[in-house]
């Protein structure tokens, strides 16, 4: 049965979340308390409240509301910023805060489509495209025509893998995001992403390919400095273009995640690259580190992470120099994003608080040779490894094919769970799993496993 509540009882929760959004901090510790507080008014806000008809037809005006409120967040940072507040607490409570308003608004974007999902044969929406609340536009750069991309904005993005979402999650604060790439605009006005690829290293490929590229969500954020930016594009472009010819010396990805060295570049390290050689190093990237402070180390020793700290992709979001242009997303994709986001919160949770580790069996192990390997494969031997590694770039070490296959087949099964447990939901009562439901599953999963969850194992 449909549960209903009282159309006030939903703008009073909306006018609860504005409050704490609009209270002034006086200090760094005040600032950290009330970003808490907006994150926790908005984690415990659930579809169960309201009357899910009346919802739905709100929804592209309460999405707006909610990214205008993140908006409004984002242009304190520099002033934070300069007045001491954005401690490490600060910055996670504002991590936390923007991430949770974005995950209101894809449930609201999920139900104004009545819950529609991509279906087996279709490929997900070429970015920024689509109808109603798919791409919301900051009112500063909108004039109501078409995303006007320029050289140097630089795109935040998500894919639809496993391995997206653990990138997204394995740092000291969780995200939503996974890649980061600059455009470039030629003398004949074509754009062009310049970006680090696993499988491929630094390349360049047309802006359309990108957009459309199996996408889940993707930001547009735009440098206030538009020489500075449009000379970062055009300086690396040349670099990797460079590097891509015959007889040069070929970027591969860096898999340390260190910001230091140059031979190697993961993706954000690249987009560190540019502004610096535009700046001569006078603008390093990013402002707000991300941290690998987790006391079990073993999944990011695993995949090669030997940094401490580093940029990682969703760092942009807190960058004061720069302006969120444009954000959109494929709702019919979101749930799945979000689900595994979830799991990854508590795949990387019960490695660090229940010392869970993955441990290799024969078939993975053939996998990491294979992996290897693949340059010198026979077609069929490559598809025993393509549903987990696609593509094995050459510096890409053996127990890192293995992790990653190890991740995969760990979550796989644990998401197709979780989706027909929301599908469920919405088929009874007419809202998705709230994270609380999605965490009760989960940790019910654990407590019966006897300490093996797929590869991980822990204490039982």
């Amino acid at each position: 049965m449909l549960h209903t509540a009282p159309r006030h009882r939903l703008e009073e929760d909306l006018a609860a979340v504005g409050e704490i959004a609009e209270r002034p901090a006086t200090t760094a510790k005040e600032l950290a308390a009330n970003l808490n507080d907006l994150y926790e008014a908005t984690f415990n806000v659930s579809f169960d409240r309201y009357d899910v008809q009346t919802l739905a037809r709100l929804a592209p005006d309460i999405a707006q509301s909610i990214f205008a409120l993140r908006l409004k967040l984002r242009g304190q940072i520099a002033d934070w910023h300069a007045r001491g507040f954005m401690t490490l607490q600060g910055q996670k409570a504002l991590r936390n805060a923007l991430r949770i308003a974005r995950y209101a608004t894809d449930m609201l974007g999920e139900l104004n489509i009545r819950y529609a999902h991509l279906g087996p044969d279709e490929a997900t929406l070429r970015g920024f495209t689509g109808h109603n609340i798919n791409t919301l536009v900051n009112p500063a750069f909108d004039n109501g025509q078409d995303i006007d991309f320029r050289s140097g904005d630089v795109l935040l993005m998500r894919g639809m893998h496993h391995n997206s979402a653990a990138i997204a999650r394995i740092g000291d604060v969780d995200s939503q995001f996974s890649h980061l790439a600059i455009i470039h605009t030629d003398a004949n006005g074509k754009h062009w992403v310049v970006e680090a690829l696993i499988e491929a290293g630094a390349v360049i490929n047309p802006l359309s390919h990108t957009l459309q590229h199996g996408l889940g969500r993707c930001v547009l954020f735009r440098h206030r400095d538009a020489q500075l930016a449009a000379r970062a594009a055009a300086l690396i472009h040349e670099l990797v273009r460079h590097s891509n010819e015959k007889d040069s010396r070929h970027i591969w990805y860096d898999f340390t995640m260190e910001l230091s060295g140059n031979k190697e570049l993961f993706c954000s390290k690249l987009v560190r690259k540019a502004f610096a050689l535009a700046s001569d190093r006078a603008y390093m990237l990013p402002t707000f580190t991300t941290r690998f402070d987790m006391k079990n180390r073993d999944f990011v020793e695993r995949i090669g992470v030997t940094a401490r700290e580093t940029f990682a992709p969703a760092d942009i979001e807190l960058e004061p120099a720069f302006d969120l242009v444009a954000e959109w997303q494929d709702y019919r994709v979101t749930s799945r994003l979000r689900l595994q986001d979830l799991l990854m919160d508590r795949l990387f949770l019960w490695m660090d608080e229940h010392g869970y580790r993955f441990r290799e069996d024969m078939p993975i192990k053939l996998i990491g040779y294979l992996g290897q390997l693949s340059g010198q494969l026979s077609s069929r031997a490559k598809d025993l490894i393509a549903d987990v590694v696609p593509k094995v770039p050459p510096n890409m070490q053996r127990a890192t094919i293995q992790a990653v296959a190890m991740l995969h087949r760990t979550a796989e099964p644990l998401l197709a769970e979780l989706l027909a447990l929301e599908r469920r939901s919405i088929d009874r009562t007419g809202r998705p799993l709230h994270a609380r439901e999605v965490y009760e599953f989960l940790e019910a999963k654990r407590q019966v496993s006897h300490g093996r969850i797929g590869y991980l194992t822990g204490e039982a």
